[in-house]
């Protein structure tokens, strides 16, 4: 007999057991080592079987056992030991307490967060991404809140059926059973969001709150009695449905979001966020409900807008349009003529996600296209994906070059404690006196060769092990009653060079591409004398078929007799295979089609642990690869077509692990060390350890947008918003002139025969119509002239106003030192300037001569 309902009985422990229920509720046990071996201690085959959830285990253990811990007086100082460690932690000033002027506190918002494999709550990198956030965040004492929502079926479990083909299910979670708290109000009651919907219906939500560290993490919860059926089902699943059911989704994580953390402010009593960051345009909304509370004290939609804006950063992670969210426009329409936003019409809100651009479409409403109209400060996930992220968006600054586009980057980083496997830990601890695996010298003789072999091979027997243990529980998961067939524990051999391949799995990414030659990877597979081996995972989302086919012929390949041994996939990619998968495998492959890998941080992680990468030139490989770190796959781009395409790559990827990686691998001196291998290891560790580590991202991002987003945003709403209101009328002043604003005559002298170290002076006259030379930014452009003088490492000069006579163009001057040799040409352009902009292409508009 099935049960008609399921819910989790708090345990509550002996008074004796304080310290372990206070180290329980903070996660920070997901990336504390100590504190995960306290939890190990109370009963270690739990721990394994529950996946190392405290939470779980401290609700499954028999009560005589908690009894024997209450008792037992080492058990127990080790627990207040760690207590106080965390109390420490969470006290103590950090590296960001050392900065100046910095903002009270920033808001995350994002649509998935990945922290540990018991809080199931993301479906693949940018949920990773977003833990790997907070947790640095917390490391480095960042004030930030974190928002999400509370999905009671989290993504799907995966299982591979007979024919190989993915099935998926949504296991129910009881949030009952997971470390947080609902936010209560001071009476106890719930607190509680509302949003009015069409028709005069609600949609209320219930607030959980998670400590990650330092960090809170709010999490909104639709399935409360408040709601109707329907509506309860809003926060059923991540990225379960489309249409109007996503669209509920954003609203409420824009929206209720920002009503959440007002809610938890005002009973907390801490300092509310003087920074928005919004990881994807899921979130985008969350700007409109501040607009709306900016209105309701007295501003104009035009003038909240600004307030708005200078305290926003948009992130993007997308590489291609058909990963942006896009609505009806008619479905936005419908559910702003409501009150759902007070003070907010939507004819305003419309403009603002309009794809009124060439090639856009009239009739749709995109969220990256409006998260970026309503962020002052935006940015890409790696060098590459900014210049490709200036290109996608390009079209929203009309007449600029891409790289003028105010698009930057910060490279994503993974959380070093979360992703180095504890043998990489002990090792550095026992050897180098320090638990900062991303800050010690691995080149130190103190680590032999034989320490690190050795760290190296017990890390991918540990791979084996699990993988075998994997494929054993899905084959009876699949066949109950019938023993796992013996080849199953023969699974992989942990002295075979073992190639990681793991990630989402939409076709871009293109996980066959080792199968474009299958008689080619077979032999590499069963070579006599260098063999290697291959560890496969990954999630198609449920509604992509095309994703579905490509696992379902790998999973056919793998399962040839003369194969099987040596190709695996893993069902159910989650975190806690990850953090045996990535240390397990001496080199992880990535092959997406360049650029449509916004970053990739799956081999960041990897080479935490010393394995080395095989991959596209693509993400942050493309900045990081040298030669030394792995192997690049060249990229074919000059290919006739796809099938082209695929095939230049994949022989180049099977020539790399036939002719490079396995001979190095496997040469070995007379102790059975290879050397060579070692070497790149410990560069490997040596250089990419700090630049990979989430700690240098989440500084990227405090010194480069938190702290000016927080300083503009303090400047804007300065004397009751005063310059907010100046900015508003200034903008729309200015677009009003702008169809008049002309470069009318360029003049240049000072050079007869051009050689290096000559001035060139430049004199523009400039048509400024209804504005006055402060209004604008007038510079020279110059660099090395193109065919078709388009102009490359481009500089630019400012020139300085000479004089304005009343009706007549301003003449502006200045000189350009020809301080390099060959080809040059130069240009004139005009942008409008003013002092709260952040970049002189904001406002989208730009004159230039002709």
């Amino acid at each position: 007999m099935k049960a008609i309902r399921r819910f989790t009985v708090r345990t509550v422990l002996p008074e004796a057991l304080d310290a372990v229920a206070a180290l329980a509720a903070n996660l920070r046990w997901s990336w504390h080592e100590p504190t995960k071996a306290l939890f190990a201690r109370i009963d270690p085959e739990r721990w394994e079987a529950l996946g190392h959830d405290p939470v779980a285990l401290l609700g499954a253990v028999e009560p005589q056992r908690l009894d024997e811990l209450a008792h037992d007086t080492g058990f127990l100082a080790e627990a207040a030991a760690l207590r106080d460690d965390l109390t420490a932690y969470l006290e103590q000033p950090r590296w960001y307490q050392s900065l100046a002027d910095a903002p009270a506190r920033i808001a995350y918002f994002s649509p998935e967060f990945g922290i540990a494999s018991a809080i199931p709550q993301y479906s693949g990198g940018l949920g990773i991404l977003a833990g790997d956030h907070l947790k640095s965040a917390s490391d480095l004492g960042v004030p930030l809140i974190g928002v999400g929502l509370f999905y009671r079926a989290g993504y799907f479990r995966q299982a591979i059926d007979a024919e190989g083909w993915q099935r998926e299910s949504y296991p129910l979670i009881d949030p009952d059973g997971l470390p947080m708290q609902l936010v209560r109000e001071l009476d106890g009651s719930a607190a509680r969001i509302s949003l009015s919907l069409p028709g005069g219906e609600a949609l209320h939500a219930h607030i959980w709150q998670m400590q990650v560290g330092r960090v809170v993490l709010l999490l909104l919860d639709t399935d409360i009695p408040d709601n109707s059926d329907a509506l309860r089902g809003v926060t059923d699943r991540l990225y379960g449905g489309g249409g109007e059911h996503r669209l509920l989704q954003e609203l409420l994580l824009g929206i209720g979001g920002v009503r959440a953390i007002k809610r938890y402010v005002a009973i907390s009593g801490t300092p509310s966020p003087e920074v928005f960051h919004t990881n994807e345009g899921h979130a985008g909304f969350l700007g409109l409900e501040r607009i709306s509370d900016l209105v309701a004290g007295g501003l104009s939609f035009a003038e909240a807008l600004q307030v708005v804006r200078a305290g926003t950063l948009f992130t993007t992670h997308t590489p291609v349009p058909a990963g942006i969210d896009r609505f009806e426009a008619a479905l936005i329409e419908r559910y702003l003529s409501t009150d759902l936003l007070p003070g907010v019409a939507a004819a305003d809100v419309l403009p603002l996600g309009a794809e009124d651009y060439e090639g856009g479409d009239p009739a749709v409403f995109n969220m990256a296209v409006m998260g970026l109209r309503l962020a002052q400060r935006a940015n890409g996930v790696s060098r590459l994906h900014g210049d490709v992220s200036r290109g996608m968006f390009g079209a929203l600054w009309p007449g600029f070059d891409q790289d003028d586009v105010p698009i930057t980057s910060v490279t994503n980083g993974v959380h070093a404690p979360t992703w180095t496997d504890p043998r990489m830990v002990e090792l550095a601890r026992t050897k180098l006196g320090t638990f900062e695996t991303a800050a010690c010298d691995w080149n130190s003789p103190a680590i032999t060769d034989a320490d690190l072999w050795s760290v190296r091979r017990a890390m991918r027997e540990q791979l084996v092990a699990d993988a075998r243990a994997r494929m054993t529980a899905a084959w009876a998961e699949q066949n109950p009653g019938i023993a796992a067939p013996a080849w199953m524990a023969e699974l992989l051999d942990p002295d075979v060079l073992t190639i990681g391949f793991a990630r989402r799995v939409p076709t871009y990414k293109r996980l066959t591409l080792m199968l474009h030659d299958p008689d080619r990877l077979r032999a590499l597979l069963t070579h006599p004398d260098r063999p290697v081996q291959l560890v496969v995972a990954g999630k198609s989302h449920p509604a992509d078929d095309s994703g579905k086919a490509l696992i379902q012929k790998l999973v056919r390949f793998a399962s040839e007799p003369e194969l099987r041994r040596r190709i695996v996939f893993l069902p159910n990619y989650d975190i806690g295979m990850a953090r045996l998968l990535y240390p397990g495998t001496d080199i992880w492959l990535n092959n997406p089609l360049r650029p449509l890998e916004a970053c990739g941080t799956s081999g960041m992680k990897a080479a935490l642990n010393g394995s080395l990468n095989l991959s596209i030139l693509d993400g942050w490989w493309n900045e990081y690869y040298d030669a030394e770190n792995g192997w690049a796959i060249p990229t074919a781009d000059a290919a006739g077509d796809e099938a082209e395409r695929d095939k230049l790559e994949a022989e180049a990827m099977y020539d790399l692990i036939e002719h490079q990686i396995a001979p190095r691998f496997y040469d070995r001196d007379a102790d059975g060390l290879p050397r060579r291998w070692l070497q790149s290891i410990r560069h490997t560790l040596a250089t990419l350890s700090p630049e990979l580590s989430a700690d240098r991202m989440v500084r990227e991002y405090v010194e480069r947008l938190y702290v000016p987003a927080a300083h503009a945003h303090r400047a804007i709403a300065a004397d009751d918003h005063r310059p907010a209101r100046d900015l508003a009328g200034w903008k729309a002043h200015v677009a009003r002139e702008w169809p008049h604003v002309a470069v009318t005559h360029v003049e240049s002298g000072g050079v007869q025969s051009p050689q290096v170290g000559d001035q060139l002076k430049v004199r523009a006259h400039v048509q400024l119509a209804g504005l006055s030379a402060d209004d604008v930014l007038v510079e020279v452009v110059f660099g090395r002239a193109r065919n078709g003088d388009d102009l490359a490492d481009v500089h630019r000069q400012p020139l300085e106003l000479a004089d304005h006579e009343l009706g007549q163009p301003a003449t502006f001057t200045g000189t350009v030192p020809l301080d390099r040799s060959g080809s040059f040409g130069y240009n004139v352009r005009v942008t409008p300037r003013h002092p709260l902009l952040a970049s002189p292409a904001e406002l989208g508009l730009v004159a230039v001569a002709h």
